[in-house]
């Protein structure tokens, strides 16, 4: 198994409820995305571990993957039982995080 880290773009994002599916008043700050991957047959197979901020989660389960023209976007489900989607884009080799739900009822 190969595994190939990649890094964010670096800018600050913020996600708040009304477009992440937190809580309201809510808000999370990334400033850092790292994504490490399983590259089996292909490259960049799968999430593996993700990084935001200081803390490294275990991906428990990729739920779904689609596809765009140099783009690929992942549906993951974390150790801790959040949810986040992934977007790769190829050209820059660059993740983002589009996408967050958290797994606390």
């Amino acid at each position: 198994m190969q595994s190939r880290r990649w890094e964010g773009s670096g800018k600050e994002e913020q996600l708040t409820a009304g477009n992440t599916g937190a809580e309201k008043g809510a808000v999370a700050e990334v400033k850092r995305v790292e994504v490490e991957c399983y590259a089996g047959y292909r490259a960049d197979e799968r999430p593996v571990r993700v990084r935001l901020g200081q803390e490294t989660l275990e991906v428990a389960e990729v739920e779904d993957r689609w596809y765009s023209p140099g783009e690929t976007f992942f549906r993951v489900r974390l150790a801790n039982g959040d949810r986040y989607v992934l977007r790769h884009v190829e050209a820059q080799d660059t993740w983002s995080l589009e996408g967050f739900r958290s797994g606390a009822n």
